[in-house]
């Protein structure tokens, strides 16, 4: 598909779903690929199925909440492998309740891990990639953070600040060479979807005009895309991957 060879990613949020995807789409194009998650056992072991697949990848425990946690892993990676060219912004969560009942702790904790952890991780690698005049920053937003979703207002608002921030940073990093895009998915068929009732999934799905969920790939391969060499003047951008759910 697109030419990862020699390519130095890290994956956010990797040990399973859309971030494991990601990173075996990623290896498969011959990237090396640092799994970073909370989860460093899960991480570990899905870099090692990567490897016996004959791909590149190496497992980090990381707290995207951690600024601490982030910088070690960043130095980690570019003191092994000297580089970083490609960030996935992948690590996620949802705490879901409709406004009046929402928690402010559910409140921090999904603004938090998903935008704050966007920042923390993207602050980490600018040096490298700055030093390096190039490197991809490809932050997964959502469908809800450009649509809304009721019982989801943490979520999306935290899905639609990663819009808005990484617009901002295609306008101040293009002068480095860096370009920074978003990757938008619907309704994905994940571990979180299949938690869902299924009335709920129906009724989703029905909102899918494409007629289906979307997989994990499908994602994967939108950002192998933007991570490509073909992708060199795309930045600023929202790549929806929904389906046709919203346009």
């Amino acid at each position: 598909m697109f030419d990862l060879t020699g390519k130095v990613a890290i994956v956010t949020g990797a040990s399973r779903g859309i971030g494991r995807a990601i990173s075996e789409a990623l290896a498969r194009q011959g990237a090396v690929v640092a799994m970073a998650d909370v989860l460093g056992d899960a991480a570990a072991q899905a870099a090692r199925e990567i490897v016996a697949a004959g791909g590149r990848a190496e497992g980090h425990t990381m707290d995207v909440t951690s600024a601490e946690s982030v910088q070690a892993t960043v130095a980690a990676v570019v003191e092994r492998h000297g580089r970083i060219d490609v960030l996935v912004n992948n690590a996620g969560i949802v705490r879901d309740n409709v406004a009046f009942r929402l928690k402010r702790e559910d409140w921090d904790l999904v603004l938090g891990v998903n935008l704050t952890g966007t920042f923390t991780c993207t602050q980490a690698v600018l040096r490298t990639m700055m030093r390096q005049h190039g490197g991809r920053i490809i932050s997964i937003s959502s469908v809800v953070g450009q649509m809304g979703n009721a019982g989801q207002s943490n979520y999306a608002a935290s899905k639609a600040g990663i819009i808005g921030f990484s617009k901002s940073l295609a306008r101040e990093l293009a002068v480095r060479g860096i370009t920074v895009n978003v990757v938008a998915p619907g309704l994905i068929d994940t571990d979180m979807t299949r938690a869902l009732p299924e009335n709920v999934r129906n009724e989703w799905a029905s909102k899918v005009p494409l007629g289906r969920l979307g997989t994990a790939e499908d994602v994967a391969s939108a950002v192998c895309f933007l991570a490509a060499d073909e992708a060199s003047y795309i930045s600023g951008q929202v790549l929806a991957v929904n389906g046709a759910m919203y346009t």
